[in-house]
């Protein structure tokens, strides 16, 4: 009988492994390393995931599995001894711009309980306390009133009657008598038969009481004051001697001005409801308005050109009898300006009346008929906006999006809801104070507070804030632990790093508290300075000390020397890899042969920086504010490999991706995407060409695939259209693209799959019966080029393709260009979708490289080590160290050792991360940095 304590997985053939069998202890820390390509995720989450996943789905009901994804079985004989599997992968799901750390982690939920629960409201206008009006002092102060005194109880009609006569009609229906006018008190027969205006406020007498000293009727009081509470929507009204009035109000309001807030239910905390989401932005904190530089770019048109893009018709001008074409003739005669003048000559209070209306003024038009008509015109601000609401196209809206500039929400200043619950305070902090916070002081704030209630609380409030504060912390301190508690719960989760959006996932499993489960993590120490590796292995550890299994796809040194056991894929990539070389401990590695083993223990190494030359040109970013950066001004030696070093959080990413690459696209190339806060950017000059090389996907569709992506495809096709056979029937380069008609299979229309409809099950996809996958027809397929059809071509790898093409020359520097960069093991058709966002960057990289360069090019790259074993690292250094040699400058954006000790110029940002960082810490080459008391300088020694 097997081992319970190890998951066996016998002859896994999952993409390219090579019918291995290996044993993985259950219940440990398990790393699986290898160069990049080797075989590493299709061993982990194609095979061991999907299985474990799979089986657990299986069990499950119809109606459950109906809301699950659907996995393929994985090629592999059997697995045994396996658990339900859990994957913390880097891909967010959270494409949604509602979604934030506060919702995917559910902490905002219990902040929205929290403060419908306990929170104290405050008036929007005066910033006081609101007072919830109490029955029970409004029945003892009129027990205190003199016998005789006349009492009666009115209540406001609410009713959706909209005149006079039929509110009356109404009052009279439910069994009222007698009503209160303009402070007279009338029957409602005789109110009926006088002339009273439709929008009078009309009073409901719902009792008449005189208080005698023998018996206080307290019920009946209680009784007519919530008849008239019910009848007004809230308030009623005690007139006392026909004289003084006496206010009752069940819900808070404001004791100076008046102000009401009706009952407040955690709906109301919530931007995703409308109960709560701010009116101005639904909830997402931001809005869309009219660039004046984005929808007249080009100042030295005039309007008659064309020079208003949205309205730009015929060729530009404007002409005809266009509606447009109307109110721009119509403004200009109203407000004296001439169409036939360049736009910069024209004032710009007036070119402000085409963007946002005339306001009270008209202005008069001709329509169809030649008939003058005077017209409100509200603004091309307005038309874009009211087309943006209702688009159902993407593409409709993207092009929309192309004239308007995101800016913050004015009306709720970023906070998303509604200004009345702004307003509502716990420990005097609004919810949107605390969801601003960084979650490490955040922690800080409700640990000193816990336990902690206000006095007006009674005993069940403070039972309710103490037990709703201690599961928030709970919820927190993981996310502190796995290292992001430089984040704050208010962050988009769409601006968070894959690595970053992992460790949040890591933190909601550490919470959850599962057991005997095997987690299934990919590369969880992206983005992370070396500092934090630590945090997160203890984190690993606190999963594998429940009970559970942890297998990580990983390449950081510090990870793997921290394994129990640790599984080594290769020897090579793509076919050449697939192999398990090494299993074992730490321990055991040392004497490997394995290329991991090699460079882990230092017997290789990549090559340090090399002397250069001292910089002739600097590129100055001078009162960088973006974010949390500190109005610092960052110089940057051009000519040089620079390396943008620093803890998470720390500010990399503001500087360089928000600030130098929008800023250097908008002063190079005339970009629309503003850049983030700063005063200017001097030696922009000296540079030709920017390269901003990100881990965003090659494409979104699985069409996009490296072959095209890279342009490489469109010269394979047309070597395929000049071969004889494909001349004599007529083929042209564009029948051996599977996105067009002629070539492709019809059935599948080129996608190679079919999507077959399961109902009550998620859909499947199945391989395309007419073609096999092939995605073409078969008279393609028949057409060969030196023994190999297009589809042959398309399941080639880089590393063979190279080889194949080599005679061609414009293929095979193509080709070499993504070989060089670690990739020779990616097959050619592999789609866009499946690649990771390191492989991208990687293509996009590789892309440039195949271009010509005149030097004088600025490459900016974010963290190109992602996915890479130390020995891809090396070669791509190589690859930037040999763009430098070339002439062109290198920014990236980094923590791998290898590459900050292969540096020219090193620029780290501190010393904290959040608020605690933003400035320079340093500022120098590596061999300085190892002396510097800086965190990074303390993890390079």
């Amino acid at each position: 009988m097997a081992k319970r304590d190890h998951i066996n997985i016998k002859g896994a053939c999952q993409n390219n492994l090579k019918n291995i069998d290996v044993s993985i202890p259950k219940h440990k820390l398990v790393v699986m390393t290898g160069v990049s390509g080797s075989g590493k995720s299709s061993l982990a989450f194609d095979t061991l995931y999907a299985e474990g996943y799979r089986r657990y789905a299986e069990n499950l009901s119809s109606h459950a599995r109906f809301f699950l994804h659907s996995i393929k079985k994985p090629k592999v004989k059997r697995i045994e001894n396996l658990s339900p599997a859990i994957a913390i992968d880097q891909k967010s799901d959270a494409h949604n711009p509602r979604s934030t750390v506060g919702t995917v982690t559910d902490v905002y939920d219990f902040l929205r309980i929290l403060y419908s629960e306990v929170g104290v409201p405050h008036c929007p206008d005066c910033n006081i306390k609101l007072e919830k009006q109490d029955e029970q002092q409004l029945i003892k102060k009129i027990k205190n009133m003199d016998a005789g005194t006349q009492l009666m109880i009115l209540g406001t009609w609410q009713g959706t009657q909209k005149t006079a006569e039929d509110k009356l009609s109404a009052i009279g229906s439910q069994g009222y008598s007698k009503v209160r006018i303009r402070g007279k008190i009338m029957f409602v027969d005789q109110a009926k038969r006088q002339s009273i205006q439709d929008d009078v406020k009309i009073q409901v007498v719902i009792d008449r009481i005189t208080l005698v000293p023998i018996r206080f009727d307290r019920e009946r009081i209680v009784d007519s004051l919530q008849t008239a509470a019910r009848l007004s929507k809230g308030e009623a009204v005690v007139l006392v001697d026909n004289d003084d009035e006496l206010k009752y109000n069940k819900h808070c309001q404001c004791p100076r001005c008046g102000f009401v807030l009706k009952n407040v239910t955690a709906k109301n905390f919530s931007f995703n409801s409308p109960e709560g989401a701010c009116e101005r932005c639904s909830g997402l904190g931001s809005v869309f308005q009219i660039d004046l530089d984005k929808v007249i770019p080009n100042k030295a048109l005039s309007i008659g050109e064309g020079a208003v893009m949205p309205w730009s018709r015929a060729g530009g001008r404007v002409n005809g009898t266009s509606q447009h074409t109307q109110i721009l003739k119509g403004l200009a005669k109203k407000y004296k300006f001439s169409l036939k003048v360049p736009v910069k000559k024209i004032p710009r209070e007036k070119l402000e009346k085409i963007l946002y209306g005339t306001g009270k003024d008209t202005i008069t038009i001709k329509n169809k008929t030649n008939t003058p008509k005077d017209i409100h015109f509200e603004g091309l601000d307005h038309e874009l906006e009211e087309k943006y609401k209702v688009a159902d196209s993407s593409y409709v809206r993207s092009e929309i999006e192309r004239y308007l500039t995101k800016k913050t929400c004015p009306k709720c200043n970023g906070m998303r809801l509604k200004t009345p619950f702004l307003n509502v305070k716990v420990l005097d902090k609004r919810i949107s104070d605390v969801v601003q916070m960084e979650i490490e002081k955040l922690i800080v704030f409700l640990k000193d507070t816990a336990g902690k209630a206000p006095k007006e609380f009674d005993k069940s409030s403070a039972t309710i804030m103490q037990q709703l504060l201690n599961e928030i912390i709970s919820r927190l301190v993981p996310l502190q632990d796995v290292g992001v508690g430089y984040l704050n719960l208010d962050r988009n989760t769409q601006t968070l790093s894959g690595g970053e959006f992992q460790r949040v996932r890591l933190a909601t499993q550490l919470y959850s508290g599962l057991s005997d489960v095997v987690y299934v993590l990919d590369e969880p120490s992206v983005g992370l300075h070396t500092r934090d590796t630590k945090k997160l292995i203890n984190t690993l550890r606190k999963l594998k000390g429940e009970g559970n299994s942890i297998v990580v796809v990983e390449h950081d040194r510090d990870i793997i020397e921290s394994a129990d056991y640790i599984i080594d894929i290769g020897p090579k990539a793509g076919k050449e890899g697939g192999k398990v070389i090494f299993c074992g401990t730490y321990k055991k590695l040392k004497h490997s042969k394995a290329q991991t083993a090699q460079y882990l223990f230092k017997k290789k190494k990549c090559k340090e920086s090399r002397a250069r030359n001292k910089p002739s040109n600097l590129l100055v970013v001078k009162g960088a504010a973006q974010n949390n950066l500190k109005n610092i001004d960052v110089t940057i030696p051009l000519g040089k490999l620079v390396s943008i070093v620093g803890v998470s959080g720390s500010g990399k990413s503001s500087l360089v991706n928000d600030i130098l690459a929008k800023a250097l696209r908008k002063t190079i190339y005339g970009s629309l995407d503003d850049p983030g806060t700063y005063k200017k950017i001097e030696g922009a000059q000296n540079l030709s060409k920017v390269v901003i090389i990100g881990q965003s996907s090659i494409g979104r569709s699985p069409r996009s695939n490296a072959a095209t992506y890279t342009g490489v495809f469109s010269h394979i096709r047309k070597l395929f259209a000049q071969t004889e056979q494909a001349s004599k029937r007529g083929f042209t380069s564009s029948h051996f693209s599977f996105n067009m008609r002629g070539g492709r299979c019809e059935y599948c229309q080129g996608e190679g799959v079919k999507k077959i409809e399961m109902h009550l099950l998620n859909n499947v996809y199945a391989d395309c019966p007419h073609c096999g996958g092939t995605r073409y027809n078969k008279k393609m397929l028949e057409i060969q080029y030196h023994g190999v059809n297009i589809v042959d071509v398309l399941n080639m790898s880089v590393e063979y393709a190279h080889h194949f093409f080599n005679s061609h020359h414009l293929i095979a520097d193509k080709l070499k260009a993504l070989r060089d960069v670690g990739l020779g093991y990616l097959r050619l058709g592999q789609s866009a979708t499946a690649l990771s966002g390191g492989e991208a960057q990687r293509i996009k990289l590789a892309t440039e490289l195949a271009s010509k360069s005149n030097g004088s090019t600025l490459y900016i790259l974010d963290e190109p080590t992602i996915g890479l074993h130390f020995s891809d690292v090396c070669q791509l250094l190589k690859v930037l160290q040999g763009l430098v040699d070339g002439g062109n400058s290198v920014v990236v954006v980094e923590h791998n050792m290898d590459v900050i000790n292969s540096s020219d110029w090193v620029i780290e940002l501190g010393p904290e991360g959040g608020q605690g960082g933003g400035e320079v810490v340093f500022e120098g080459i590596p061999a300085k940095l190892r002396k510097a008391k800086t965190w990074t300088g303390k993890m390079i020694r």
